[in-house]
């Protein structure tokens, strides 16, 4: 007589509840985390300001008068926001991969030094929107080149590729510098060295209705692309896997290399379109206004984003404020226009000091639940 396969025990109330709230639990980390360490800084850089002898609560509010208080002060800051999630992009598609990435800087600024050195002989031989076709896609392939180089001494050599971006950074910044103040100075640049400009009819005029030009808008769509890449796609489950645990996805077959050389490349390029916008939307020219500290910034973007595409642009518009109150709090508080880098600062010690505790939280009757078994 053939027996009926037994069927597989059911889940008890109390383990279906337990693993429930577990689950609710790290998702609630995925903000509360960030959150915390948003409030900790604000806490320590008003202790650090009464040090000065200058008012938490006047800083505080005239950083929301100059960034967010009225439509001239959104503006100032979307300007200023859209860089960053572009730059910002450059370190959370290779976080995707297990990859940290640190030289969105360099790559941004030899991607618009590249932008704008290659526009200057088709000046009044090509059409203004196919010129700056050109220059996008110079931008883009540089920054991807850039990146994707310390992608393959990683592979290649075994380069550490967080030690590796960030010493490209200072060479790409170098080779900049060389060309503007040398060989592609404009001769009219006398107090600034700079390449000649690409001309008003060149430059991207800004998002009808607004003084915002059309990199933000381009940074936006990027970050969708890059959420249906990171989870709808087979590639970005790859990646997953890679950035979990690289020799695991080797033994099942990944291309390991060619899949960290991608998350490169496409980073790299997110912050070679930050350059381009940079030079053809707001300075018209290369010059040292390009290495303004946007990559540095966006790293800290990344992170308190927690590498989600989607959670960039809000950390972005974040930090853009901070960045278009500057001017005003430094002229009516006296303090200097660090001030803002010091408060940046803070909230990247408390963020790693939060990242500590993420993943160890535990509420009361949980603990049981979590590890799949049921209390006895």
């Amino acid at each position: 007589m053939i027996r009926a396969a037994s069927a597989p025990p059911r889940a008890l109330p109390g383990e279906a509840r337990a693993a429930s709230l577990a689950r609710l639990v790290r998702a609630g980390e995925l903000v509360l985390v960030p959150a915390a360490a948003l409030l900790l800084a604000a806490g320590l850089f008003a202790l650090f300001l009464l040090a000065l002898g200058r008012s938490p609560v006047q800083f505080f509010e005239l950083v929301w008068r100059g960034g967010f208080a009225s439509a001239f002060s959104w503006q100032n800051t979307l300007q200023r926001a859209a860089p960053l999630v572009l730059a910002a992009l450059c370190v959370a598609i290779p976080a995707r991969a297990g990859l940290l990435v640190i030289g969105g800087e360099g790559a941004l600024v030899l991607s618009g030094f590249v932008a704008a050195a290659i526009a200057i002989p088709f000046l009044g031989l090509l059409p203004a929107s196919l010129l700056l076709a050109v220059m996008a896609l110079a931008a883009a392939a540089t920054g991807a080149a850039w990146i994707g180089l310390a992608g393959w001494l990683r592979e290649a050599r075994g380069v550490n590729e967080t030690i590796a971006t960030l010493l490209l950074t200072y060479i790409a910044i170098a080779i900049m510098n060389f060309f503007v103040e040398g060989p592609l100075r404009d001769p009219a640049s006398a107090n600034k060295p700079s390449t000649p400009p690409i001309g008003r009819d060149t430059m991207i005029g800004p998002i009808p209705g607004t003084e915002v030009h059309w990199g933000l808008a381009a940074g936006l769509v990027a970050c969708l692309a890059a959420w249906v890449l990171a989870t709808r796609t087979t590639t970005g489950f790859a990646l997953t896997v890679v950035g979990g645990n690289a020799r695991a996805a080797m033994a099942q077959g990944l291309p390991v290399g060619r899949l960290v050389l991608l998350a490169t490349g496409l980073g790299g390029a997110m912050a070679g379109l930050a350059g381009f916008f940079e030079v053809a939307a707001i300075h018209g020219q290369a010059n040292a206004s390009l290495a303004a500290g946007y990559g540095f910034t966006a790293i800290l973007v990344s992170f308190l984003a927690r590498h989600h595409p989607l959670a960039i642009p809000p950390v972005a518009i974040l930090f853009g404020g901070l960045a278009a109150a500057g001017g005003l709090v430094q002229r009516r508080m006296g303090l200097p226009d660090a001030t803002m880098l010091v408060l940046q600062g803070i909230v990247f010690v408390t963020l790693l000091a939060a990242e500590t505790v993420r993943g160890r939280l535990v509420l009361p009757g949980l603990a049981g639940g979590a590890s799949g078994s049921a209390p006895r």
